[in-house]
């Protein structure tokens, strides 16, 4: 199964991976893009739905609510905390747009309810993680902190030639509180655009075993696995990362085989 999606920019909302057409069951990402002066209305339906504003401004309706404009950057690459627009289900947001603006819409299934939330650039924590060279700053932008019952979003900004997530890591067994089953997207920007990095994701068993090559607006699923990303030389990497489950927040388990380079890490940390 080729793990890997491409999405060819357009206007209109663009589903990328959705629940029976992809290998994920439990998540869902695509792209919405809208011209000056136009609109879409999005029903969340059964699922929460975090609309992330990658660049541009939008205006958002959620059940004839105004909840004002979202969006303060003109690129990912121009600020590092993304705004964001979360929706709960049972929820008919209205989107409209006064310029050109690009919005990841990430989305699950719940059982929850919850109400519609504006989470600002000043609601988002960043911090730097990792040392050189697997050294990468980290925003969170939905977590349990905020309203939305199973997702968690972030983005990546990782040293160009270094690598993020390392060591490799997955979340596919249920044993908490150590590691939860929880499936992940990586969606990539690069900066300059003709940038590229690997994406690595291998199960132990060797049933999965790929390293991509992925460039700017490009995607890769993780159903299992573990997984480790790195940026080429010379270039600025990106990465949108979301993950829904049945266990809201960060519960992993690192490859035991590469298990002591973070303790390599944990002693630089602390010369």
């Amino acid at each position: 199964m080729n793990y890997k999606k491409t999405y060819t920019p357009q206007k209109g909302f663009t589903p990328l991976c959705e629940i029976g057409k992809c290998s994920l069951k439990d998540l869902e990402f695509g792209i919405l893009e809208l011209s000056d002066g136009e609109s879409y209305t999005f029903p969340t339906r059964d699922r929460e739905v975090a609309f992330v504003l990658l660049s541009g401004k939008a205006n958002f309706t959620a059940n004839g609510t105004d909840y004002g404009m979202v969006g303060v950057r003109r690129s990912v690459f121009e600020s590092p905390k993304a705004e964001c627009f979360y929706a709960p289900r049972d929820c008919t947001v209205l989107i409209n747009s006064p310029w050109n603006v690009k919005i990841a819409v990430c989305s699950t299934p719940v059982m929850e309810e919850s109400v519609p939330q504006v989470i600002r650039q000043n609601d988002v924590r960043a911090v730097r993680l990792g040392v050189k060279p697997w050294e990468r700053d980290t925003s969170f932008i939905v977590d349990s902190s905020t309203n939305a019952k199973k997702l968690t979003i972030g983005e990546a900004y990782i040293t160009p030639g270094n690598w993020a997530g390392f060591p490799p890591h997955k979340h596919d067994v249920d044993n908490m509180p150590s590691e939860g089953v929880l499936e992940e997207i990586y969606y990539f920007l690069f900066d300059p655009e003709q940038g590229f990095g690997v994406q690595c994701m291998y199960t132990s068993d060797g049933e999965i075993d790929e390293a991509y090559r992925v460039k700017s607006d490009e995607l890769v699923e993780f159903p299992r696995g573990y997984h480790t990303t790195v940026g080429a030389p010379g270039y600025n990497t990106y990465f949108l990362w979301l993950m829904a489950g049945e266990h809201q927040g960060f519960y992993r388990s690192s490859d035991p085989k590469h298990a002591w380079v973070g303790a390599v890490e944990n002693l630089l940390k602390k010369s």
